[in-house]
């Protein structure tokens, strides 16, 4: 399946006016960055590059594709035979995936004939937005966890392929494990889930519902409790299964006075290492309070999948930069309109590191900026560490994302920050993005 109709109608109708206006080959440069974080946020988390290396590469328009356009009417012919021979062909920059972002952080900067980079606004920011959306509320529930194990359950909350892009995007910020299989299936991310309320509710009592789920699954299975009477669930699955029983889930009631009355009732049954998961509507605020309980693992669902209050990262995508002239050469372009001018110029991205390791500021080197620096404005007891990483040179990917990679990175680069901007409070960004103005001074990056 070709990516090229996951777009809006107006990329196309601007490529066939750039076509006839001669400026769809002129150079160009967008970026992709956010003007605020989602409120009472301190950063966000950077998903979805390698689903957008994907769809970079699978934007093609097939002979269905052209046929659809056609019908529609809203092209000239000029513009079809374009589209039903386009193929990529120019650079992109990104953040590593899994890395952490905040305001003005360029994210990700796409290099190209005009023609071709405005084609690609919608599919990316679709991507993006989404993805990253996610990850920023699923990096907040692990930090709330304190080290408990958190598995991914949303797919009936949200659309069957977003439900996908979800798992993978937990998975990047530290989630153990999915109920997804397809997920499972196309990256390999551990697959986890028992039973429902359906199958106890199906059979005549809850002791022959536990008989028949430790028959098939063996004693090491997670039985639901919470279907009629807790205390009364919990003896007789142990009763089944014995003192080597799993885990028990809990899905409803008060689950801190629910969780400390199963400890207490496991203990005194002789089931010292049968675990407590407690699930349903859980967010990062509610873990955090949970993560003080006798709680071993958080099965997380709906909250996680809309990003907890936030289901996008408001990320847009802009023109920043234009080859003009008969040089070439590119010049900074910027809108000027209120509470929505951007920034222009083509931006290379810095985190800047004290000597403990831990970040004091995001440098935005400006490299259209006819003064060229010399060197980073940091001190000696700084050191910057370079965010963009080129992921397509000339249409063709350089990079294979592996989600194990990825992880690693994520949570290296939460080791940057300080303890006190992963706490679940309100607060501003934890970084501000910084440039130098015309004097030479560090001023933080506004549009």
């Amino acid at each position: 399946m070709t990516t090229s109709l996951l777009t809006d109608l107006y990329e196309l109708t601007m490529l066939e006016a750039s076509l006839q206006s001669g400026i769809a080959s002129k150079q160009s440069s967008f970026e992709v960055f956010t003007r605020s974080l989602s409120v009472g946020r301190r950063y966000g988390v950077v998903a979805g590059i390698g689903r957008v290396l994907d769809a970079i590469s699978e934007f093609r328009f097939d002979s269905k594709d052209i046929e659809y356009l056609r019908s529609t009417r809203h092209l000239n012919e000029e513009t079809i035979e374009y589209l039903s021979g386009f193929h990529f062909t120019g650079d992109v920059w990104s953040y590593e995936e899994g890395d952490l972002y905040f305001p003005f952080s360029p994210i990700m900067r796409v290099e190209a004939p005009f023609g071709q980079a405005v084609l690609l606004e919608t599919v990316i920011l679709s991507i993006l937005n989404f993805d990253s959306a996610v990850a920023s509320a699923g990096a907040r529930m692990v930090s709330a966890s304190g080290g408990r194990r958190l598995v991914e359950m949303g797919s009936r909350r949200v659309h069957e392929s977003a439900a996908v892009s979800a798992a993978r995007a937990a998975y990047i910020v530290g989630f153990a494990a999915t109920s997804n299989l397809k997920a499972g299936q196309l990256y390999s991310i551990p697959t986890a889930g028992t039973v429902a309320h359906a199958f106890m509710l199906a059979h005549e009592d809850e002791r022959s519902a536990f008989a028949a789920q430790i028959r098939a699954q063996g004693t090491h299975t997670t039985v639901l409790v919470d279907t009629y009477n807790i205390e009364d669930a919990i003896r007789d699955a142990i009763a089944v299964a014995g003192t080597s029983l799993g885990a028990v889930r809990i899905d409803s009631g008060d689950p801190a006075k629910e969780s400390r009355r199963a400890r207490a009732l496991l203990d005194s049954l002789g089931a010292f290492e049968t675990q407590i998961v407690i699930s349903g509507d859980l967010d990062e605020y509610s873990i955090d309070v949970l993560s003080r309980e006798p709680i071993d693992a958080f099965g997380v669902g709906t909250r996680l999948v809309t990003g907890s209050g936030a289901p996008t990262a408001n990320f847009v995508y802009k023109l920043v930069a234009m080859a003009r002239g008969k040089s070439g050469e590119m010049v900074p372009v910027a809108k000027a309109s209120e509470s929505k001018a951007t920034l222009g110029g083509r931006k290379f991205p810095w985190r800047v590191l004290n000597q403990d390791n831990k970040a004091v500021m995001e440098f935005l080197e400006i490299l259209d900026s006819p003064e060229k620096l010399g060197e980073l404005p940091v001190s000696s007891s700084e050191k910057p560490r370079p965010l963009h990483r080129q992921i397509i040179r000339n249409g063709e990917p350089q990079i294979i994302p592996r989600l194990d990679d990825i992880r690693i990175l994520h949570r290296d680069s939460l080791r940057e920050l300080d303890d006190s901007a992963k706490e679940i409070v309100s607060g501003h960004p934890a970084l501000n993005a910084v440039l130098l103005d015309s004097r030479g001074n560090l001023v933080r990056a506004t549009s």
